[in-house]
């Protein structure tokens, strides 16, 4: 499979993963994009046969790393109200899933970004462990323990919205 094939074929990961990062949908789509584009122009340090996933997530890590230290505290952002809002169907069983999506992203943006990154990679991603440490440069215990802290967080947020 090409570079580009399976670049767009992580597309819908990527903007997830982005989302988990940034907390808000303007703000993931341009970290998405600069992820993209660097890949792009590092196309050439990519060895085909290995992880794309793996590589791009590293990429978009990093990238947000350095928005992150570019930030100040008072230009934090918050996740719109509209980042919810579901476009078409109306019925009782979307508007639920829609409800539930919207307080599980509210608790994922409580977490802490450690804690966050990883709750996304393993869970919502489905990295395994190893792949999420190496994604996240961190030892597997402290993966564990992040994720361990990040469930029973969102075990906690999650328990008291219902």
């Amino acid at each position: 499979m090409a570079f580009e094939d399976e670049m767009l074929a992580l597309l819908p990961r990527l903007r997830r993963f982005a989302q988990a990062l940034a907390r808000n949908a303007a703000d993931a789509d341009d970290l998405c994009q600069s992820a993209i584009e660097r890949a792009i122009k590092a196309r050439g340090q990519w060895q085909p046969g290995t992880r794309l996933d793996s590589w791009m997530y590293r990429i978009m890590r990093n990238l947000w790393i350095d928005t992150a230290r570019a930030r100040t505290r008072a230009n934090e952002t918050f996740v719109a109200e509209e980042a919810g809002a579901q476009v078409g169907d109306r019925g009782d069983r979307g508007i639920e899933a829609a409800v539930q999506l919207d307080e599980v992203g509210r608790a994922m943006n409580t977490l802490p970004d450690e804690q966050r990154e990883a709750v996304a990679l393993v869970l919502v991603e489905g990295f395994a462990y190893k792949e999420a440490a190496e994604i996240l440069d961190i030892p597997m215990g402290t993966l564990t323990s992040r994720l361990v802290r990040g469930r029973q967080t969102l075990m906690e947020k999650l328990g008291e919205a219902a």
